[in-house]
């Protein structure tokens, strides 16, 4: 399985972006999509999850209100819809797919599918 991650770039405060993750190769059986991301000098973080049926979404509370995650079965990709961009937000974005339990959905090493990482940058 592989996962292609897109949409970063360079967006002023309070801009929106999207990024998306395309899956593609056989026997994709992750339970959970998520999206990490890694601000410079800080650990990697779970921004947003769902499910493979778009059911039981999770927000961390710094984007709760403003992000927005989605799946699209048909076409094996799952979305990030950012808006109310703040420079916080700056970081490398990572797509990810895996099935753990929920109390480890935090732990970046219970997600063993990654797609490479792709850089949004939010100006002030």
């Amino acid at each position: 399985v592989q996962l292609q991650a897109s949409g970063g770039g360079l967006v002023q405060a309070g801009g929106s972006l999207r990024l998306s993750c395309a899956a593609s190769g056989t026997s994709f059986s992750s339970r959970y999509m998520v999206w990490f991301r890694q601000r410079p000098g800080k650990e990697r973080e779970l921004v947003a999850s769902i499910s493979r049926f778009g059911l039981n979404p999770y927000y961390a509370d710094s984007v709760k209100g403003r992000f927005t995650i989605s799946i699209n079965n048909a076409k094996n990709t799952v979305y990030l819809q950012m808006n109310t961009l703040n420079p916080e937000d700056t970081a490398f974005y990572y797509c990810a797919a895996g099935s753990p339990i929920t109390s480890n959905r935090y732990n970046p090493s219970a997600y063993g599918y990654w797609g490479q990482g792709t850089l949004v940058t939010v100006s002030s």
